[in-house]
């Protein structure tokens, strides 16, 4: 940031430039060993730091979030889209408001902004994941499972069949019910991150009502936390649902 701050490269451009143009190169060692000092001693001013480094810093992370964000929303069906823009705009609400709330002042304020940005990304992530989870069980046709079940099953149970066929038929049944064990628990998974998506959206908009007269950010930091707190919780179930359904479509 140093080296790259536009006035910084103006002056010693400058000087370089009117060596070249002087053929005099003294304008150019002023310019280099000012150069040199300034990157030496600016990047560790606490100064610059606080005025112009880190805000520079935050609002290029910023940026940043901002584009990845945009590529994974590129993934959701466009009604999904627009939940998650009506969440930003609430999450901007809340931000908004907090700020004019003279309790919330300081690192407080950052501190707990800075968990509703982390709810947010936390619901598109999650959203994206119900999103394919959806797609997915809507491509498996349970009832063509429950159908080849209940063949299977007859199958095992009939004295039409050799014993070597029957054997085969077990087989079968026993990957059968185990598909329909694992869509069940895909499915149970998608109704728990759904209604987190809900409880998120709902606590969104109790906090945006309840923001301007709270007392204290600590009013605000235990909501957050206990949604923080179910999001993890969801987060670790989905491990073990991504693990279960690359096993069906293996």
């Amino acid at each position: 940031m140093a080296l790259k701050n536009p006035y910084n490269l103006t002056l010693l451009l400058g000087g370089i430039g009117a060596s070249l143009l002087t053929l005099n190169p003294i304008p150019a060692l002023i310019a280099l060993g000012g150069e040199a000092i300034w990157l030496l001693h600016a990047p560790d001013s606490k100064f610059l730091r606080k005025t112009v480094w880190d805000p520079q810093y935050e609002h290029e992370m910023k940026q940043q979030a901002l584009r990845v964000r945009a590529a994974k929303l590129a993934y959701l069906p466009y009604d999904e889209q627009e939940r998650v823009g009506r969440l930003l705009e609430r999450h901007y609400e809340i931000d908004h408001l907090a700020e004019q709330n003279p309790s919330f002042t300081g690192d407080l304020l950052r501190s707990e902004i800075g968990k509703t940005q982390k709810l947010v990304d936390a619901f598109v992530e999650m959203a994206i994941t119900v999103s394919r989870y959806d797609a997915y069980l809507n491509r498996v046709d349970l009832n063509v499972l429950e159908r080849d079940r209940e063949k299977w099953r007859a199958r095992v149970k009939s004295e039409k069949f050799t014993e070597q066929e029957r054997d085969i038929a077990a087989k079968n049944l026993t990957i059968i019910e185990r598909r329909l064990e694992k869509l069940r628990e895909v499915r149970q998974y998608l109704n728990v991150a759904k209604g987190q998506l809900d409880l998120i959206e709902n606590s969104f908009q109790l906090i945006a009502d309840q923001i301007v007269t709270m007392q204290s950010p600590a009013q605000l930091s235990g909501q957050l936390d206990e949604l923080i707190d179910g999001v993890e919780s969801i987060r670790q179930t989905a491990v073990d649902t991504e693990r279960i359904l690359n096993t069906l479509e293996a």
